[in-house]
């Protein structure tokens, strides 16, 4: 990251400790990371290493045992309840590996939650919300299954859906946590050249993911080894194979859902 480019992450000295005393788990130790804007990054590592709760951090899911960690200007780590929801539905969008869509309802009325939990009476109305929700829904190919519910979509379409939701309010960043991890090659293929193509747009995105060919996507990757950061290694910003694929995506794709593997 170059000195003139916005930061958008910035974590000091993060520490994540569990347990206590004999039974002390020190799951992050002393993190220091910087993301400038528009970058597309990869976390990886092995079970135990620190990703998970890096990302639960990031995502202020979680909140460090000591350090801070800033989210573009805001600081993440001591707000109370209200203002660290507040800061999920305004600044971050959630992929998560399992969708984590809404059941019998609608996939426009997934991609719409976002907007209902932030509108908090404004003058937004429903009409509106559900423009917003479809044009998403198109961005990602989808307006023919708007109707379809979570039951009714192959794994690669109910991504695309949570993919939709995660850009509904312009998020400052993308949060990606395996989100390939329960589709086949053909439908993860897709979903990682969508994000590509949305990080060509300018979206900053970070990704945990335990699969170097998908990690390969992004444009940096950082391998976590016991809380700690173990490398930091630049891939580039190209990605002639996400481009081929971004072409080839049809308006719906028929990939089957495969059970998640172990992290």
């Amino acid at each position: 990251m170059t000195d003139q480019e916005t930061v958008i992450i910035k974590t000091l000295d993060v520490c994540k400790v569990y347990g206590s005393g004999d039974y002390e788990i020190k799951a992050l130790d002393n993190v220091n990371l910087t993301i400038g804007s528009g970058e597309f990054v990869a976390i990886m590592g092995p079970s135990g290493s620190g990703k998970s709760t890096m990302m639960n951090i990031l995502g202020c899911l979680d909140r460090p045992t000591s350090g801070r960690y800033f989210l573009a200007d805001e600081d993440g780590s001591d707000l109370n309840k209200v203002q660290v929801a507040q800061i999920r539905n305004r600044r971050l969008g959630f992929v998560f590996q399992a969708y984590n869509l809404l059941p019998r309802t609608s996939a426009l009325e997934n991609v719409m939650l976002p907007l209902i939990y932030s509108s908090n009476g404004s003058s937004v109305s429903e009409e509106q919300q559900r423009a917003q929700a479809m044009a998403m829904l198109e961005m990602v190919g989808l307006v023919d299954r708007a109707e379809h519910q979570p039951q009714e979509l192959s794994g690669g379409q109910a991504q695309r859906v949570a993919i939709a939701r995660a850009l509904i309010n312009d998020p400052t960043l993308i949060l990606a946590d395996e989100p390939t991890g329960n589709l086949d090659s053909k439908s993860g293929n897709e979903i990682m050249a969508l994000l590509s193509d949305l990080h060509a747009q300018g979206r900053t995105i970070v990704m945990v993911t335990h699969d170097p060919e998908i990690a390969a996507y992004a444009n940096r990757v950082i391998h976590f080894m016991d809380g700690h950061i173990e490398a930091d290694v630049h891939n580039g910003h190209s990605s002639d194979r996400a481009s081929e694929i971004i072409k080839a995506i049809p308006q719906s794709d028929t990939g089957a859902q495969v059970p998640a593997e172990g992290d």
